[in-house]
């Protein structure tokens, strides 16, 4: 009887085996999130790195922009337009803007300064590195050395859209900012959102992908300067939405904004810092006898995405509700690492459409709190390029990518035909 035993474990086992893998076969969600590949994100990181830290105004910022738009239209993502603002260099001593306004630096619910949330633990020292002498590698500072401009010049934005087959009148906008400083390569700040973007207009766009609504997959200039970039972008075209032009065309120029989706800074979860030690086990201390603090050399395996709304918006409750349809998507469809949702969104191109329209931001650490305190050594500095980052940050960003892919693909009603 054992032989009969072991064929009816074996299925037993084997049946469901077959039924759940039919099940992802029919499923287009599951075939899109398929098509994301880990080698094709690095490679698309990898190539923004070519243009330094595509500083706004300047030449490689130009150049990137360029690269950028060809690839999209080497996609096939439909409409690939610019949208063109002036933008004016400030005073040196003018202060920052990026924060959502009318609250304090770093959002809702935490004093100026501090962030949007409680501060708990070590901190390690933030900052802008201003000094391009602090990037050690030669070809790179050369990239890197001319300035932005004085004065006022155009900048520019790229987007592109997959139209909607049978609601064109309604999109979805998936979004990050191509512009960063520092002085490094801009790898993780905003290389890695970059790349995530244009790899999901790259699986949107190929053949036999349908949508009901409509998908613009927008890349932002001048967020390092104060959301400069997007708030161009949602000032000229707010009045336009799900405006038919000419009439009678079937054609939206700016459909409806059903949800925002920013990517900003998606590899680097390594955790809160601790203090660096000498070589016989004791902490480094600084000049002024405190405590050095540096960050874990390896992704922390409790890393997640964050997935942030701002809670004291006119549209908080659309944007929650944006928020947790992600957070579902990632339960289903992420391979490795999980999501969790926050209320303190501040200080990236989703604050300026947060009171005209649902809007959420995906990153690395909850911007208010752990970036303010430090968790991330690499924002705004010479070492934020390609080569700092292991297999395990990429596959961090790339799970980003799997999150807003299926989170979009069924909020968009995405079909497959095979």
């Amino acid at each position: 009887m054992k032989p009969v035993v072991v064929l009816s474990i074996a299925l037993a086992v084997a049946a469901p085996l077959a039924h759940a893998q039919q099940a992802a076969a029919a499923d287009p969600i599951a075939v899109l999130v398929g098509r994301l590949d880990l080698e094709k994100y690095k490679a698309t990181i990898k190539s923004l790195t070519r243009f330094g830290d595509r500083r706004q105004g300047t030449e490689r910022n130009r150049q990137a922009l360029d690269w950028i738009e060809a690839q999209l239209k080497s996609y096939g993502c439909g409409d690939t337009e610019r949208l063109q603002y002036q933008y004016t260099q400030p005073a040196p001593d003018a202060p920052a803007g990026k924060r959502a306004p009318g609250l304090a630096s770093g959002g809702a619910g935490g004093p100026a300064g501090q962030g949007g949330s409680t501060l708990f633990g070590q901190r390690a020292a933030t900052g802008v590195n201003t000094d391009p002498l602090r990037q050690p590698d030669a070809t790179l500072r050369a990239l890197n050395a001319e300035p932005t401009p004085v004065g006022a010049s155009p900048r520019e934005n790229v987007y592109c859209t997959k139209v909607g087959s049978t609601h064109p009148e309604e999109m979805y906008i998936v979004s990050a900012h191509m512009d960063g400083i520092g002085f490094g390569e801009a790898a993780d700040d905003d290389g890695s959102g970059t790349a995530l973007v244009m790899e999901l207009a790259r699986i949107f766009s190929a053949p036999g992908v349908r949508t009901e609504r409509s998908i613009r997959f927008a890349l932002w200039n001048n967020e390092e300067t104060g959301l400069n970039g997007a708030t161009a972008y949602a000032m000229q075209r707010k009045d336009m939405q799900g405006v038919e032009s000419p009439k009678g065309s079937g054609r939206y120029p700016e459909p409806k904004w059903l949800g925002l989706i920013q990517h900003d800074m998606m590899l680097w979860d390594h955790g809160m810092p601790v203090a660096q030690l000498d070589a016989a086990g004791k902490p480094v201390l600084d000049a002024k006898g405190q405590t050095v603090y540096v960050s874990p050399p390896e992704q922390r395996r409790e890393a997640d995405v964050n997935i942030e709304y701002q809670s004291v918006s006119r549209h908080a409750e659309g944007s929650a509700k944006l928020a947790w349809a992600l957070r579902a998507a990632n339960d289903k469809y992420a391979s490795r690492y999980p999501a969790a949702v926050g209320f303190h969104m501040t200080n990236t191109d989703s604050t300026p459409f947060m009171d005209l329209a649902p809007a959420i931001s995906l990153r690395e650490n909850e911007r208010g709190q752990q970036i303010g305190a430090g968790w991330n050594p690499n924002w705004h500095q010479p070492t934020d390029v390609y080569a700092t980052y292991s297999d395990l940050d990429f596959l961090l960003g790339l799970n980003a990518a799997q999150t807003t892919l299926a989170g979009v693909a069924r909020l968009a009603g995405a079909t497959v035909k095979r």
